[in-house]
């Protein structure tokens, strides 16, 4: 087994982000409002802001400023959920759809690349080898949290 291979997943996704933050740069985008947004727009609107939050990867709180952020620039709003109060769902607003489109476009142009000389046997091979480490990854944590209750 390759003693290298957790660094290297840990890696990937940093220098993904760093390719598309760079592209993105222009637009005036930060890693935070990108990802948020593009987040959103693959989940569908009126996300409850903790799944948001959580598919993000990300804490509460610093969602709530990032949709500050993006509520202040006319890209999202907030409104209560219909059965509870308590909660906010989010929504895109149509200023939003452009700079979706475009990040998409980035998104799209650096996967490609990124993905470069590999073909499609070898991307779903590699979808699916991620998924069962990522499966065996929440095993565990399931696990060790019921260790510890």
């Amino acid at each position: 087994m390759h003693e290298n291979i957790g660094f290297q997943l840990s890696r990937l996704p940093r220098l993904w982000r760093a390719i598309i933050d760079e592209r993105l740069a222009p637009l005036g985008l930060t890693q935070t409002r990108w990802v948020t947004l593009y987040h959103l727009w693959r989940l569908g609107d009126g996300q409850p802001q903790c799944d948001l939050a959580r598919a993000i990867g990300v804490e509460a709180p610093s969602l709530v400023r990032t949709l500050d952020q993006l509520s202040r620039q006319g890209l999202v709003e907030r409104r209560p959920c219909d059965q509870d109060r308590r909660t906010k769902r989010v929504f895109l607003t149509p200023a939003a759809t452009p700079l979706l489109q475009r990040i998409d476009a980035v998104v799209r142009e650096a996967r490609g690349e990124m993905l470069g000389g590999l073909s499609e046997q070898d991307v779903t091979a590699l979808a699916e080898l991620l998924t069962r480490i990522e499966n065996n990854g929440l095993a565990i944590q399931a696990r060790d949290a019921e260790l510890q209750e």
